[in-house]
Order: C-alpha cells, then sequence, then structure tokens
C-alpha cells in the first residue's frame, strides 16, 4: 500500500529533476541597464549556476510598467521555461488601466518573491525641513505650492507621494518626468522640492549631502541607510516600496514552481547574493509561493485604493 500511494508522486518527481531541459526566458518590462535588468540578471545569472541552464533575460520595454512583458508571458505555454519578472507596477497597473488584455492576479501564477526596494523620500537642500514632521508643516504652510518629482505618471514613487498625501493631508503639486535622471536633475536645481525615489537611483547623492534623505518608505530602517529613520515612525501605517519576484503563466507544473521558489530563496539566504543586493539597496524578499500570491492580491488592492482616490489615469 506504502508502494502504491507513493506512484503518483514519482513522475511529478521526475518532472520536477529534469527541469530545465532547455534554457528558460525571463521576461522583463524595463530596458537595459535599469533597476529592473540589473535585478533580474542577477536573478537569472544565479539560477543558470544552480540549474546548469541559461537563464535569459529579454527586456521587453514598452507600454507602461511591465504590461508588453506581462502579455507576452501570459500567452506562453504554461510549462516554465517563459517566465516574468514580476514588479509592483504589476499591481498598480491593474487599477491604473482600464483595459488590460490580462488579469494579472487570475493569469500570473506566483513562483517566488525576490527582493523589495525601498524608496527614500527626499528634499533639496532649499526645504528648511529636516524631519517628516518639519516637513508636513512646512507643507501645510505652503499648500499648493510644494512641487512633488516623480519618475512618470502612475509609477510607485508617484502612488507612493499620493499614499504620503492622503495620510497626512498634505497638497503637494505632482510634476511627472520621464525617469528618474531628469527628475533628479531638477531635484538638484530646486525647480521641484520632494521626491520619492528609488534608492539605487538617489542613494549616492544623499550620501554626498547634495540630497536631504527625510525618510524611507518601507516598514523597517534600510540597511543602507541606517540612520535614517522610517516615514511608519511618524504616519502609522505608512509603508511603500517596490518589489519584485518571479512569475509564470497559470497552469505551469507545480513541481517546477516549487523548485524554482526553492532555488531563489537559496540564493537569498548566500551571502554573496545578499551582498550583491546591499550594493543597490535592495533587500531580500523570501517566502513560498503561497506567501507571494497573497502579497501580490494584497498591493493590488493597496495601490487600487490609492490610484482611485488620488484619480490617477494612465498617460
Amino acid at each position: 500500500m506504502a508502494g502504491a500511494a507513493a506512484l503518483p508522486a514519482a513522475p511529478r518527481i521526475a518532472r520536477a529533476q529534469a527541469y530545465p531541459a532547455r534554457p528558460v526566458r525571463i521576461l522583463v518590462g524595463g530596458p537595459p541597464g535599469g533597476t529592473l535588468d540589473i535585478l533580474a540578471r542577477l536573478l537569472g545569472q544565479w539560477l543558470s549556476e544552480r540549474l546548469g541552464q541559461a537563464f535569459v533575460i529579454e527586456n521587453r520595454p514598452g507600454g507602461a510598467g511591465n504590461n508588453v512583458a506581462t502579455e507576452a508571458v501570459v500567452r506562453a505555454p504554461a510549462d516554465g521555461y517563459t517566465l516574468l519578472l514580476v514588479a509592483v507596477s504589476n499591481a498598480v497597473n491593474t487599477a491604473l488601466f482600464e483595459k488590460l488584455n490580462y488579469n494579472f492576479l487570475r493569469d500570473v501564477a506566483a513562483v517566488a518573491s525576490f527582493v523589495r526596494v525601498p524608496l527614500v523620500m527626499e528634499v533639496g537642500l532649499s526645504v528648511p525641513a529636516r524631519t517628516i514632521p518639519e516637513f508636513i508643516a512646512y507643507a501645510k504652510a505652503n499648500p499648493g505650492k510644494v512641487a512633488m518629482a516623480s519618475p512618470g505618471n502612475g509609477t510607485s514613487p508617484h502612488v507612493a507621494g499620493e499614499l504620503f498625501k492622503q495620510m497626512t493631508g498634505v497638497d503637494l503639486v505632482h510634476v511627472p518626468y520621464r525617469g528618474s535622471p531628469p527628475a533628479l536633475t531638477d531635484m538638484l536645481g530646486g525647480q521641484v522640492q520632494v521626491m520619492f525615489d528609488l534608492m539605487p537611483s538617489s542613494i549616492e547623492l544623499v550620501r554626498a549631502g547634495k540630497l536631504r534623505a527625510l525618510a524611507v518608505t518601507t516598514a523597517a530602517r534600510s540597511q543602507a541607510l541606517p540612520n535614517v529613520p522610517t516615514v511608519g515612525e511618524f504616519v502609522p501605517g505608512y509603508e511603500a516600496s517596490t518589489w519584485q519576484g518571479l512569475g509564470a503563466p497559470k497552469g505551469t507544473p507545480a513541481e517546477v514552481v516549487e523548485r524554482l521558489n526553492r532555488e531563489i530563496n537559496a540564493g537569498l539566504a548566500d551571502a554573496r547574493i545578499k551582498a550583491r543586493l546591499a550594493e543597490t539597496g535592495a533587500e531580500p524578499f523570501i517566502g513560498s509561493p503561497a506567501d507571494f500570491a497573497k502579497f501580490m492580491a494584497e498591493e493590488t488592492e493597496k495601490w487600487a485604493k490609492v490610484v482611485k482616490l488620488a484619480g490617477i489615469k494612465a498617460e
């Protein structure tokens, strides 16, 4: 009886051990050299070394956020050979776009969470505030006169800023740019006063004293800027971050998902990977496929409320 009970599991185990039998594609909804791309290549290199097959990064920028890459993965065979670097933009875009050619939570299977990346709430040196309470007081004393830069409408820095506005009641004027570099240039020049930016693109400016970090947006302080408090220390319940993970087409075999999850979690526990992530300001984000699926659903619900209340529309 024991032998008979074990038989159904044997084919699944064999398939998992055989996977991958050929190169695997990871589609990334951003250009080469961007934050998404850098993290994806780190992940792909680790999986290639561990599983003995190439995990090839394919950049699919275009549209908004991760839409082009996500649609391509959703339409791919559910065999584990076409994967998606899932990002917070997937959660935001669910509410931002009235019509998508896929349903994110229904059509993308959660494989593994990978990293969380804090944002830095930063101000130009001409802004007198040095703490979150001082900034809130400054903004309330100057309603409609404080400009909030972002790398684009509906981006994670934009919605992080909108969440801050909603939770504090301050009136900030949103000024969208085409990416972080031009926004940071105007921050340095004093044309805009505050920005919630991804840590990798701003951290050196903060360290050099060219911008003033008021807080990081994650629930816990960042190891990259340990002396900078969190927004939540002054605005209870506030949390925002960018995050990445791995997704696959719905229906991908469970044993393939489980193997990928196991190998990614092993990478996140590896000292070399943790050191590389720390260099970018990213933090390991370990969990099961079920954990990641629950997190994606929570993030989708959370940002849908922010997008709706702020009246954000896709450009």
